[in-house]
């Protein structure tokens, strides 16, 4: 064990965070921290690294052991180049290449024991600068920025004039070099291309050290961890495995959790009817039952009931009009800004009901291509055409489509002036936005709540064909997979931006991978993709899956006949316990009949009259006590 989180609890105020959260982390283990926006992610690890003191609890690691951590958002201010920043994080291999050279000039003039004393310094520090694979550094380090997508040609550019995510990545290369035991990335893969993002999953599978991520690219957990730890209401739990098979374990969890709290419900319920019949029979008998199994009642540990998961999203998206079968052509379109030329010629056709996936490296084009389709830009050569009764519905990743100045209500009665009030609430509420917030500024919005106001307004256009440039940016899991969801139910034509391996898994029935400025096609998804873009060519869709094996037809049958069986049997019970009941009533109907007869005179007078009713009596009392019991028994079947 290389490091461990023992009790942690962490409150803002009323808002608890954490709650006596505890796991561990073995060496070289890669592990996840996984959690819907705002459960307490980035917390932890800043927890973990001591920038933020819980209220209780303790974080160990190992004696000797180094950690490295890369928060989300970078701020370099450095006058350094790329590279210079890097090669920094080498600076003691430097430092040491460079006296093993100062050494090797003051050797020319050495001689007798000064120049063994020399020699026998070099051979040192030689061995010194082998063992920290001084050899390779410059290599290392090139190889590192390449794998972060910065090309030669970038090598110079000063820190100080980077972009953030830029800043990110060269914040993310220098902790990669620095080799720490222990590394915790926050968000890693935000700012790379896939290409990038497959790097660093080769990476960090090979590093020998242990890995904290916290990330929704799901593909790249799938890859990468072995352990799952999720926050969830502020409870910690550890699943062993990837993010699937945390998601399979989790769904069977919360599934057993929710059947076992409605089944001791039930069993609640039942015996508080039970109690209550019991008690309603007014015998000394019953009446010692029903106290007895109000006591075992009373010694039940009920269960809470589980949480449902918070912040769901309800995202309904369906076209007003049918489009025609073609949606969209596209011929020898061109597009260059100055003398970088991003694409040239691409011509595509893209049909209805299909969901297209435009894939491609940072700064190939992708988004340019679909400002050109929305009238954002213009292209430099060739055209498009849209198909008959072709609406277009565009989610743009940079939000330009809101107005910053308005209120998340003026956004949508603005662009939708026929909803009425209650309409526009109900629609915000949907994406989590109610009461008051409805009245906050776009502008004073974080990347993620813009991003729900943009889907927002999508869901209102009923349009026919959806463009999404990168849809999924500033989602938690929960809301991708409910995005994914409305487009694989959607009956319109999608064609999207997305770096989300899974999301586009799940959601593309086609890829066009744009790829030294041409574009090349491949029927199927993600996984398709990635088996044969070697090819470079598109191929058939997979085979229809085939039948259901005899066995399986025979095992069907089988469920349905013992399924049936189970009805009949039900059914006689509960016709057994109306029998029983309606057998109850008629006696007990009977024993208050006698019990009135007998305060008569002509009856209580008579010896031979009292002594039948007595006998009547006897006997109903005693097949009362028979059917009591049967009912107990049928009423706990």
């Amino acid at each position: 064990m290389i490091l461990a989180c023992q009790s942690i609890h962490l409150a803002f105020g009323a808002n608890t965070i954490l709650k006596d959260a505890s796991f561990h982390i073995e060496e070289r283990e890669k592990a996840a921290i996984t959690g819907i926006n705002g459960a307490g992610k980035s917390t932890l690890l800043k927890i973990i690294v001591h920038e933020l003191e819980p209220d209780s609890g303790s974080v160990v690691l190992a004696k000797g052991k180094t950690l490295g951590y890369l928060a989300q958002h970078q701020d370099l201010e450095s006058g350094r180049t790329i590279l210079e920043e890097l090669l920094e994080v080498k600076r003691d291999i430097i430092d040491l290449e460079r006296r093993i050279r100062t050494l090797e000039q003051q050797m020319k003039e050495l001689c007798g024991s000064a120049l063994s004393q020399a020699l026998e310094t070099y051979t040192r520090l030689n061995h010194e600068f082998e063992l920290k694979n001084g050899y390779a550094y410059k290599s290392e380090v090139i190889g590192v920025l390449k794998g972060l997508g910065f090309p030669e040609e970038e090598f110079d550019k000063k820190v100080n004039t980077l972009s953030g995510g830029q800043k990110t990545r060269v914040s993310l290369g220098k902790l990669l070099l620095s080799r720490p035991d222990v590394i915790l990335l926050d968000e890693p893969t935000n700012h790379l291309d896939m290409a990038s993002i497959t790097w660093l999953e080769t990476f960090l599978l090979n590093y020998d050290g242990a890995v904290i991520i916290v990330a929704h690219d799901r593909y790249f957990l799938n890859r990468v961890v072995t352990k799952v730890i999720e926050i969830d209401n502020g409870n910690v739990t550890a699943f062993q495995g990837n993010y699937s098979d945390y998601a399979s374990k989790k769904a069977q969890l919360r599934e057993a959790q929710m059947n076992a709290w409605l089944n001791q419900q039930k069993e609640i319920r039942h015996q508080e009817e039970v109690i209550a019949k019991l008690k309603s029979f007014n015998r000394e008998k019953s009446i010692r039952r029903a106290e007895s199994r109000e006591k075992m009642l009373d010694k039940i540990e009920v269960l809470e009931k589980p949480v449902d998961v918070p912040s769901e999203m309800h995202i309904r998206l369906e076209p007003k009009v049918v489009s025609g079968n073609d949606v969209l052509t596209v011929e020898g379109l061109s597009k260059s800004f100055g003398t970088l030329q991003l694409f040239s010629d691409l011509n595509f056709q893209i049909r209805r009901g299909e969901r297209v996936a435009l894939i491609g490296n940072n700064g190939t084009g992708k988004t340019t291509i679909l400002k050109i389709l929305n009238g954002l830009l213009d292209a430099d050569k060739g055209s498009f055409c849209l198909g008959t009764k072709v609406k277009i519905g565009y989610y743009d990743q940079e939000h330009h489509v809101l107005h910053m100045e308005k209120t998340l209500f003026e956004e949508i009665s603005d662009t939708y002036p026929d909803l009425d009030n209650t309409k526009i609430r109900s629609t915000l509420a949907a994406f989590l936005f109610t009461g008051d917030d409805v009245f906050k500024r776009i502008g004073d919005l974080s990347g993620g709540e813009r991003g729900r106001v943009s889907l927002a307004k999508l869901m209102l256009s009923e349009a026919n064909f959806l463009i999404l440039d990168e849809p999924t940016n500033h989602l938690d899991i929960v809301s991708k997979e409910i995005l994914e969801e409305a487009l694989n139910r959607y009956t319109g034509t999608v064609l999207y931006v997305s770096h989300d391996r899974y999301f586009i898994n799940t959601t593309a029935t086609r890829i066009l991978d744009l790829t030294e400025k041409q574009l090349v096609n491949y029927i199927g998804n993600y996984d398709y993709y990635q088996e044969k873009r070697e090819e470079l060519s598109p191929c058939a869709l997979p085979e229809d899956s085939q039948a259901p094996s005899s066995e399986a037809s025979s095992a069907g049958k089988l469920d349905w006949k013992q399924q049936k069986e189970e009805q009949a049997r039900i059914r006689k019970r509960e016709n057994d316990l109306k029998k029983t009941e309606a057998e109850i009533f008629k006696l007990e109907t009977r024993d208050a009949e006698i019990d009135e007869l007998l305060t008569q005179e002509e009856i209580y007078t008579s010896t031979s009259e009292c002594l039948k009713l007595h006998k009547e009596k006897e006997a109903i009392r005693e097949r009362l006590e028979l059917l009591y019991e049967k009912w107990e028994a049928l009423a706990n079947f």
